[in-house]
């Protein structure tokens, strides 16, 4: 009885016993051999599994975890193995045997996402021992370490490789409350992964913030939320991004107010003084505006935007102060200039108006689509080339219980509304308007060139507009609130018009505020 060493169908090595002689023996082991597979595609006694160490991406896009074979030896009679864990008893994202794929023990959320890839263009894939893995669609879920195991009937080795992925979180949010001769300014981000690294500074130097600190939620999003005390006036910067991208910035110029807005009424602004000196004796706070921009890559300090410059200013807090005490001395100086203002009606489909009611066609079909563009557009009248004007907007339907959710509101210097598609209004090119955000509730927006985003505690229901023509200033206030939104500070040239639009893919109406010369006469 002699030890016989052959192939299986199935591509194992086997041992019988048979009775031959030497020679015979020899014979038949020697036949063996040439009959493997092997012989097809010929491999070492070992090899050696690599990989690279590290791979980023970002969520949603694929993943290529590179893994081959050395000396180019075919990987396609073996077995290869990927699974998700630091042990093999981690979860199972590919299994390769027997020239094809078993899914049998694939964990679900692998499943239609992983496949063999490619380690570069030029590999000759698994002929070659490349045994990459290409993972499409990425979640935050996969991040983690992921071994590439692969075995031949002789030899078995392996690697791991990490995968980290990425997520570009949101615009950071900024506030500021004022405490004492000090304000207390606050960052808050989220939507990122991994967690983000966050940096304040002013205009000249980087600030140490009091505290970060980091959340989860259960998608497995970090949010990072820091605040820092600075002194006022300044410019704070709150920068936050992952270490291999640009990072998002968001920028506050903190003004006093009783200094810069020197044009208006100095009667209006010593009541003003002495209001905001009553708040901070009486409470010890005032609450800022929250503002949110998008990324400015303009140079630190330079806070201009094509001409229009966005300023926070104070916003008194109803809770705390009686109807009669807090009322905006600002927002009853610029009440003093109403003006009834009118549509200008040019016949336009793709709109619906009625006196001063102003809604879109809901049966129209437009070529837009559903973007809110200058094709849904109206002007108004009369135009202002110097001067203060004010008038007012409702958003609200008290009888349906119905706030508009897509709206513009604000100015332009155009005779005629361009009907253009393609035009993208802003302070650049002669539109000056405040606007919803109708996928982001608690967020306004400005036309200015970056965007300018705002985010507020709640949607206005009434909206002044202010134009202090001669000063350049075009200012937004909430009407109900009694507050502050938010000023354009711009060079305007020319004539300038009322500019309103209803939006897209809402039933709500906008309304033009009418009022008698008595009541325009009476400060309410």
């Amino acid at each position: 009885m002699s030890p016989l060493i052959h192939w299986d169908p199935m591509g194992k090595l086997r041992v019988t016993m048979a009775t031959l002689t030497g020679n015979q023996m020899i014979y038949f082991w020697f036949l063996g051999f040439l009959s493997s597979p092997g012989c097809a595609a010929p491999v070492s006694e070992t090899f050696t599994v690599s990989v690279k160490s590290h791979v980023s991406v970002q969520r949603g896009h694929t993943a290529i975890l590179p893994c081959w074979l050395t000396f180019s030896e075919s990987a396609e009679d073996m077995e290869v193995l990927w699974y998700q864990g630091s042990d093999q008893s981690g979860t199972t994202v590919l299994l390769y045997q027997a020239r094809a794929f078993d899914y049998s023990s694939q964990k679900a959320s692998f499943a239609g996402r992983a496949s063999f890839g490619l380690k570069e263009e030029t590999s000759g894939g698994l002929k070659a021992g490349d045994v990459s893995l290409k993972l499409e669609n990425v979640t935050v879920e996969d991040a983690g370490k992921y071994i590439c195991v692969v075995s031949s009937s002789r030899d078995s080795d392996s690697a791991s490789i990490s995968l980290s992925v990425t997520e570009t979180g949101h615009q950071p949010l900024l506030s500021a409350v004022m405490r004492d001769d000090k304000v207390n300014m606050s960052c808050q981000s989220d939507g990122w992964h991994p967690e983000p690294e966050l940096r304040w500074s002013d205009s000249k130097t980087a600030l140490i913030p009091a505290n970060v600190s980091f959340s989860r939620n259960s998608a497995g999003f970090y949010s990072v939320h820091s605040w820092v005390l600075v002194s006022s006036p300044s410019e704070v910067s709150c920068s936050v991004g992952l270490f291999s991208e640009e990072p998002k910035e968001t920028r506050m110029r903190l003004k006093n107010s009783l200094e810069e807005e020197s044009g208006s009424s100095s009667d209006a602004w010593v009541a003003f003084g002495i209001l905001l000196a009553a708040v901070l004796v009486a409470f010890g706070v005032l609450y800022f505006l929250f503002i949110r921009k998008k990324a400015n890559k303009s140079k630190p300090g330079n806070n201009t935007t094509d001409g229009a410059e966005f300023t926070i200013i104070p916003e008194e807090n109803e809770s705390l102060l009686s109807k009669a005490t807090w009322r905006s001395a600002a927002l009853l100086e610029a009440s003093k200039h109403y003006v009834n203002v009118q549509l200008v009606d040019t016949g336009n489909q793709l709109i619906k108006m009625r006196d001063s009611i102003l809604r879109e066609n809901a049966d129209a079909k437009f070529p837009d689509g559903d973007r809110v563009t200058c094709l849904t557009a109206v002007r108004g009248s009369p135009g202002f080339s110097s001067g203060r004007h004010y008038w007012e907007v409702c958003l609200a339907n008290a009888k349906f219980d119905l706030l508009k959710k897509s709206w513009w509101i604000g100015v332009t210097d155009k005779h005629e509304i361009p009907h253009d598609e393609t035009l993208s209004p802003s302070s650049k090119n002669g539109f000056w308007f405040l606007s919803s955000c109708p996928n982001q509730e608690d967020t306004l927006h400005f036309s200015t060139e970056p965007e300018t985003f705002i985010y507020v505690q709640s949607k206005p229901k009434r909206v002044g507009v202010y134009l202090d023509f001669d000063n350049r200033e075009l200012s937004f206030y909430n009407v109900e609130e009694k507050c502050l939104i938010g000023s354009l500070a711009t060079k305007f040239t020319g004539e300038l018009f009322p500019l309103f639009n209803p939006g897209k893919r809402d039933p709500g109406t906008m309304k033009i505020l009418q009022r008698s010369v008595q009541d325009q006469s009476i400060n309410t």
